[in-house]
């Protein structure tokens, strides 16, 4: 049975990393066993790690699911000096979704349900009521 997952992301300046991931997350790592390692928990179970060290060629990308994917794109190129890039639809897909990297190379990005019943089937579902992710 699996019941939770970790995905790690490296960051060659650990100290820069953190806050970088502090900003696009929105808040303090939930969890920092040691140097150059930190934890959030995104979601009930799923955890991204960011870690001191070389970044993996090829990973990725890390999508994050938001609530208004423009709205959030415009705040990380404001916040974070990320370059403006495309955000994508295809009729039969239901998201729109989105690329970018981080300063080390890392494949990031964000989707957003196009449906708002979706959207706000998910947020129930993960978090019980809207206000609770807040």
């Amino acid at each position: 049975m699996i019941y939770e997952m970790t995905i790690q992301v490296r960051v060659a300046d650990f100290n820069r990393g953190y806050k970088w991931y502090e900003t696009l997350l929105k808040r303090n790592a939930d969890l920092i066993p040691h140097e150059g390692f930190a934890e959030w928990e995104l979601v009930p179970g799923c955890w991204l790690q960011v870690a001191g060290g070389i970044p993996s060629d090829g990973s990725g990308p890390v999508r994050l699911g938001v609530t208004d994917i423009e709205s959030e794109r415009n705040r990380i190129m404001s916040a974070l000096g990320v370059s403006f890039f495309d955000i994508h639809t295809r009729e039969e897909v239901p998201v729109k979704w989105a690329g970018f990297t981080d300063p080390w190379g890392n494949r990031l990005g964000f989707f957003e349900y196009k449906n708002i019943n979706d959207k706000e089937v998910q947020i129930q579902r993960m978090f019980g009521s809207r206000d609770a992710q807040k």
